[in-house]
């Protein structure tokens, strides 16, 4: 407390600020001091890209460059790939915050993107997203080559068009068919090093594409009551935990097959084919496991995110195997 002047011959006691600015003479906070506007502002933009989501996204594209150069490509390859994809995934998610900004402010997990609160205008949204496209599109087409261009440009569309604007909001099938949007950075990176595209690409794809489901649901289950809210029909909302887990059982199986089938068609080693082999045992026992909890539980836990973080771990040490095994020397 502090005495303030006396008014009416009464000394008259105030609360002290309990932020702290007292001590240091300061009323300022972070965001009224110089520079702290700017870099909050951008740090709002930055949040639109969804940067967690683009570092997974990045992890697939290095291995893939480096199996489809049967060694390390040029530095300056990767990265201006990396470059590239990191701007195309950033513009698709912020055409994916911008679409979704009223589903946005329901959803607890996502009413403080900076859509939803306001902090960024819809209007500013649109052109960011739109300029960070068009710029990684230029960047494919001027630096690295046409192919990638295209496979960049359908990867954006794919995401924003196909899943944010028509399934999202329409079927359980969404981040099924819209997961393909995912799987594009190993066919950027492929076309990024080749110009071309190949039946081992093809196979690194369907790892990404039969891994998504088992990875998102997790996810959807245990934010089913937002979905819920938002009226999005995620599997997990419309169906029950056994049937989810089901399913999750079955992609694993396709994508550990995916796995497997890479080394007959891109050569990988015995260590490669040992690794894939434990890792998918390791996953597929995962969901398994989970199955078994949603059929036999009463009011127990499901365990739904522990799956999710294996299928992050699994992806990641995956994908290492791959890079690893070029270097090999059998």
């Amino acid at each position: 407390m502090r005495t303030s002047q006396t008014r009416n011959g009464q000394s008259v006691r105030t609360a002290a600020p309990q932020d702290g600015s007292e001590r240091d003479g300061s009323t300022a906070d972070v965001g009224q001091r110089p520079g702290g506007w700017f870099f909050r502002r951008a740090g709002a933009y930055v949040a639109l890209t969804k940067p967690r989501v683009i570092e997974l996204l990045l992890v697939t594209t290095v291995p893939t460059m480096i199996l489809a150069a049967d060694g390390l490509p040029s530095f300056w390859l990767i990265i201006t790939t990396l470059i590239g994809g990191a701007g195309a995934a950033g513009s698709a998610n912020a055409f994916n915050m911008w679409w979704d900004r009223d589903i946005d402010q329901i959803m607890n997990r996502t009413k403080k993107r900076p859509l939803a609160t306001g902090e960024i205008s819809p209007r500013a949204g649109l052109v960011f997203a739109s300029i960070l496209g068009l710029l990684s599109l230029t960047w494919f087409a001027l630096v690295i080559n046409w192919a990638a261009m295209w496979l960049t440009l359908a990867a954006i569309v794919i995401y924003v068009v196909g899943y944010t604007m028509i399934l999202k909001r329409r079927t359980p099938q969404n981040i099924v068919w819209g997961g393909i949007a995912g799987c594009m950075p190993v066919f950027i990176g492929w076309a990024s090093v080749t110009g071309e595209l190949s039946w081992a690409a093809l196979a690194l794809f369907g790892i990404i594409f039969f891994w998504t489901p088992p990875h998102y649901w997790p996810l959807s289950i245990k934010f089913k009551q937002d979905y819920a809210n938002a009226n999005v029909p995620m599997l997990p909302v419309v169906s029950d935990d056994k049937r989810v887990a089901a399913e999750m059982v079955g992609y694993t199986i396709a994508m550990i097959a995916c796995s497997l089938l890479l080394t007959p068609l891109a050569g990988m080693s015995w260590v490669y084919t040992v690794v894939a082999g434990a890792l998918g045992a390791w996953f597929l026992w995962s969901t398994i496991a989970m199955l078994r909890r949603a059929q036999g539980r009463a009011s127990g836990k499901l365990g739904a995110m522990k799956v999710f973080h294996a299928s992050i771990t699994y992806l990641s040490l995956l994908f290492v195997a791959v890079a690893v095994d070029v270097f090999l020397p059998f």
